[in-house]
């Protein structure tokens, strides 16, 4: 107990968060580094800030893995924007500056603001290698009538107001600090980070059970290098390159929690009632006979494991699951003037990935990634205002998928099913799912999946006045090579309808709904992209800047090389339905003409966008900030093309409810379907990407003791964003109100909705006396009634798919997370909380470094100093609100093989008045009323809260002028707090309430580099 109060103490002085990756630039001009540029990296209210060293070379050792607005600025250059993307294999990022006019040079030094940015602190002084001054002296514009004034104006780069004649640049090379070593050119670093399960704390057990903890290791190489080429008596003055190497083999242990059958159950043997269904009574003792066993059920059943600890809480097995992964990266850069007036700059980075995944029944299926990314820019310079980038760029990836059975078992041969797909590729067990809670039975499936995209770009940069013009476009040709079945071995669903008990569903063979998906495994996607932009940086004065433009995006929908794609073409009102195939793309009912993709394309994807900045009164510290915008989303072409690809008649696609027409079984349950195989899916061919339009106002001000304070007011509201229907469906118990009209599939068309607005409040502590600090709180609120494929979430103003816990219903075939409106005719029901809604959000970020301020010891000498001075340590603590999510109450959808659509009907008891070890009343809920869809509301369940504290101490020692060791330990939930992540909403299931997982516990990470 000392020990671990001593840590959690220690803990507010550590820091950081591991998700994170290093990201490096090259800060040029006309192909020459830029010593002393300031590098600025911001995202959601945090800033950091770094600056580049003698070879123009900048890094962030731990920025937060996504998008960063990063923004170069050095003194007599224009300052530069864009938006990059941070990642592990993310490729350096390159800045060629251009020079300003010498009255807009003149105009910096005589304002303490500058007007690009109103709110921006003076930039330092220009401070530029030797051979840089050269350059930037004959990009000079030169008076002939002026000579003096000439001089007196290349002292505004040459020189510096911050007496930069005392710095290594400042002299001639015989003298002083400015004498060039051959070593100085070049820098490079060789690292290690190294994890181990002695370290870390044991994960996290749901049910108390004492699992053994896997031993395991992670560990990651690191090497580069980077400098001019020179090659002796060949190559004098070679381009600026970069090498970069990762090598990562890691191990992570993860503890997997279930319900399993008892011993009891296996036998046939059951504590409640279990109803003989061809009498209608129940069997004597509640026990199934063995000869009234399914075979097909007791060979599945060998692959269940048995409980090992006593069925509590809903849980009676749990196992430790270990995962290794092997990555290796590569990443290369170069650049190179070509005269005066021309840049070359390129990059390529390799990347490969091995990675093992267990599941429950330790059926250990492989990934294998490979992937490649290049390209090549040539920047002219036409004169000091006006320059053009193009650019090409490549890049291919491949994902293998090899599941456990795969070449191994015929599970379903060996089982006696019949009905699914006998490829070796496909072998392994169907699906199987339950809805009291019993883990169902999977496994990955095969596939082998290409894609790659070969891409040109040109932009242009034209300053004229105050303003700055930047225009220009891309193509991308995307080919998207998928070889890969989406439900080849099918999927059982079971729901007790037969005997009362979900497992005595299965012990006698009688599924309530069979799904299967197979076929047109060999897919060629074809995509074409286009963009277009204008953009004017407008500084109007001093105290106001407008930045407006205006961008063009158009995806075409994807189509197939062969043109096999199926999609429905449907009467009004849904009263009929008959495919239509891109090979012959003219409806049969009603006879419109479909385009070959099925979709049609739309292009009017315009944006408009515009910011400004603006400082109210001169010498004020209040800067007041806005900007409003439209981005589209495109991206759900792919999701949808690959659904309209595993259609019949191309392939076997259906979704069957059992009944006494068809008395579907474990044996023959595939092979029924198949007889009736039908479309499981629809798209409206005038499904149009959706948009969402962004809004934002700030108010940012200067406080006493080296505070800042922000306040941001955040508006999006989404349009088009996708919905899923099922049509001609009707409640449980209800009459079919149109017997002939077609059901069985899902309808996707684009008519959903979102919005979300949010108040941020940001405090900041500059650097003073060695200490900052940045604490900020968002409240927000985000409503939608839109779905999502796939389980991901979509970028059209708030459309994410719909959560429903742990226990996950069997989704439609060839649909995989598809989220369903539980009334096709009644949508407006389903706008609730947005999956993604969290309330209110607060983060702490502190960092202390030693030896900065009297009080930090900068004083201090000798031993003493060496030991205490240099080290950095900072905290970020993360708080928020649990996120929303759905009761579902798991049964069929009448006439249809589908579950998980419907939702409970809520009784009115508060849902979190529970007993320990739960946190959702169950009695809240219960089975919808016979003929009504239930009154539960989607997202009506608050998830988990989440707390998390991440650490990290840091120092480099300087072993010599040139050799640097830096030492960090990084902690990852540091008081080894628990974290839920979601509840067990299934409210037929045994976990309803219960948690279904956890979080990370605590590990520790530590990294050495070494850098010249």
């Amino acid at each position: 107990m000392p020990l671990r109060f001593r840590i959690c103490a220690a803990a507010c002085l550590l820091v950081t968060s591991l998700a994170a990756a290093e990201h490096r630039g090259h800060v040029t001009f006309r192909g020459l580094p830029v010593p002393g540029a300031t590098v600025t990296a911001s995202r959601d209210g945090k800033s950091v800030a770094a600056v580049t060293d003698q070879q123009g070379v900048y890094s962030f050792a731990d920025l937060a893995d996504g998008p960063w607005s990063v923004q170069v600025t050095m003194f007599g250059f224009e300052p530069m924007r864009q938006d990059v993307t941070v990642g592990a294999q993310a490729p350096a990022a390159e800045w060629a500056l251009t020079l300003l006019t010498l009255d807009r040079i003149k105009a910096e030094i005589q304002v303490t603001a500058p007007p690009e940015h109103p709110a921006a602190p003076p930039r330092p002084a220009a401070i530029l290698s030797k051979e840089a001054h050269k350059a930037v002296a004959a990009a000079q514009p030169a008076p002939d009538d002026d000579m003096s004034q000439r001089a007196a104006d290349g002292l505004l780069i040459n020189g510096s107001v911050n007496n930069g004649a005392s710095s290594a640049f400042g002299q001639a090379a015989a003298f002083g600090n400015n004498r060039f070593g051959g070593k100085g050119l070049y820098n490079g670093g060789i690292g290690l980070m190294l994890g181990n399960s002695v370290f870390d704390a044991r994960p996290y057990s749901l049910t108390g059970q004492n699992t053994p903890k896997a031993a395991y290791n992670r560990l990651t190489g690191m090497v580069n290098f980077g400098g001019p080429l020179k090659i002796p008596h060949l190559l004098k003055n070679g381009p600026f390159v970069f090498f970069g190497y990762q090598w990562t083999r890691n191990n992570d242990a993860t503890t997997s929690t279930a319900l399993v059958p008892s011993l009891a159950e296996r036998s046939g043997v059951f504590p409640g009632t279990v109803v003989d269904p061809l009498s209608g009574v129940a069997f004597p003792g509640n026990a199934i006979p063995q000869s009234r066993i399914s075979p097909q059920a007791q060979s599945l059943l060998n692959y269940y494991p048995l409980p090992n600890f006593g069925g509590t809480g809903g849980y009676n097995y749990q196992t430790p699951l270990l995962s290794p992964t092997h990555q290796d990266a590569l990443q290369t850069r170069a650049s190179k003037p070509v005269g005066r007036n021309n840049q070359l700059f390129g990059q390529f980075s390799f990347q490969s990935a091995r990675m093992d995944s267990p599941n429950l029944f330790h059926f250990q299926d492989k990934t294998g990634t490979q992937g490649i990314n290049t390209g090549v820019n040539w920047m002219h310079r036409f004169n000091q205002r006006l320059f053009i980038t193009l650019g090409a760029q490549f890049s291919r990836m491949s994902t293998r998928v090899t599941p456990y059975f795969a070449n191994r078992v015929d599970v379903s041969g060996e089982a006696g099913i019949v009905g699914n797909n006998r490829d070796p590729l496909n072998w392994g067990p169907p699906t199987l799912n339950f809805s009291s809670g019993i883990a169902g039975l999977s496994d990955a499936q095969s596939s082998f999946n290409r894609s790659q995209t070969s891409g040109l770009s040109v932009s242009m940069l034209w300053t004229r006045g105050n303003h700055s013009f930047a225009y220009g476009g891309d193509y991308r040709r995307q080919l998207f090579h998928y070889l890969s079945q989406q439900d080849p071995r099918g999927t059982f669903t079971f729901t007790g309808a037969e005997t009362g008990s979900d497992f005595g569903d299965f012990l006698l063979g009688t599924p309530r709904t069979s799904s299967i998906a197979f076929g047109n495994a060999d897919k060629y996607f074809r995509q074409s992209v286009y963009d277009a932009f204008f953009t004017d940086d407008w500084h109007i004065n001093q105290a106001f800047t407008l930045n407006a433009g205006i961008r063009w995006d158009y995806n075409g929908p994807i189509t197939e090389a062969s043109d096999r794609l199926v999609n429905l073409d449907i009467s009004p009102g849904f009263a009929a339905a008959a495919p239509v195939l891109a090979s012959n793309p003219t409806g049969a009912l009603t006879g419109q003409q479909y385009p070959s993709s099925l979709i049609r394309p739309f292009k009017p994807g315009f944006s408009p966008r515009a910011g400004i900045a603006w400082r109210p009164r001169a010498g004020s510290s209040l800067v007041v900030r806005g900007g409003y915008g439209i981005y589209y989303d495109t991206s759900i072409y792919q999701a949808l093309a690959t659904r309209l690809a595993q259609q019949p008649p191309l392939s076997t696609t259906a979704s069957v409810q059992r009944s006494a027409a068809d008395p579907i079984t474990l044996a023959d349950g595939f092979r029924s379907a198949a007889a009736g195989s039908s479309n499981t899916i629809a798209i409206d061919p005038n499904f149009r990407p959706g948009y969402a339009q962004n809004w934002q106002v700030s108010l940012q001000s200067d406080l006493p003791g080296a505070l800042q304070m922000t306040a941001t007011y955040a508006g999006i509201k989404g349009t088009h964003a996708m919905q899923a229907l099922l049509p001609n469906t009707f409640p449980v118990g209800a009459a079919n109100p149109c017997p002939s009209c077609p059901s069985g599939f899902a309808y996707l068309l684009s008519s959903g909705n979102s919005s979300r607005e949010s108040a941020q409040v940001q405090l900041r502590r500059r650097l003073r006396s060695g200490f900052t600090a940045t604490l900020q709180y968002v409240f927000s609120k985000s409503i939608d009634n839109a779905a999502a494929l796939g389980g991901g979430s979509s970028s059209q103003g708030g459309a994410n798919q719909n959560s429903g816990g742990a226990q996950q219903a069997a989704p439609l075939a060839g649909l995989g997370g598809l989220a369903i409106a539980q009334n096709w005719l009644d949508t407006g029901a389903e706008r609730s909380l947005s999956s993604f809604d969290q309330r209110h959000l607060l983060t702490l970020q502190m960092q202390y470094t030693t030896g900065m301020g009297l009080m930090g010891g900068t004083l201090l000498n000798g031993w003493k100093g060496a030991v205490f001075k240099e080290w950095s340590m900072a905290t970020q603590v993360t708080a928020g609100s649990g996120l929303p999510q759905t009761p579902v109450y798991l049964a069929a959808v009448e006439g249809t093989g589908i579950t998980g659509t419907i939702r409970p009907d809520y009784t009115g008891v508060p849902q979190y008045d529970v007993a320990p070890g739960r946190f959702v009343n169950s009695a809240a809920y219960a089975a919808p009323q016979s003929g009504q869809w239930g009154t539960a509301g989607r997202n009506t369940i608050t998830g988990p809260s989440q707390f998390t504290l991440n650490a990290s101490m840091s120092r480099t020692f300087r072993v010599t002028d040139r050799l640097n060791l830096d030492l960090r330990l990084d902690s990852v939930n540091l008081l080894n707090r628990v974290n839920y992540s979601v509840w067990n909403t299934t409210v037929n299931g045994a976990q309803f309430g219960l948690p279904a997982s956890a979080n990370a516990m605590r590990s520790v990470q530590t990294t050495l580099r070494l850098r010249f």
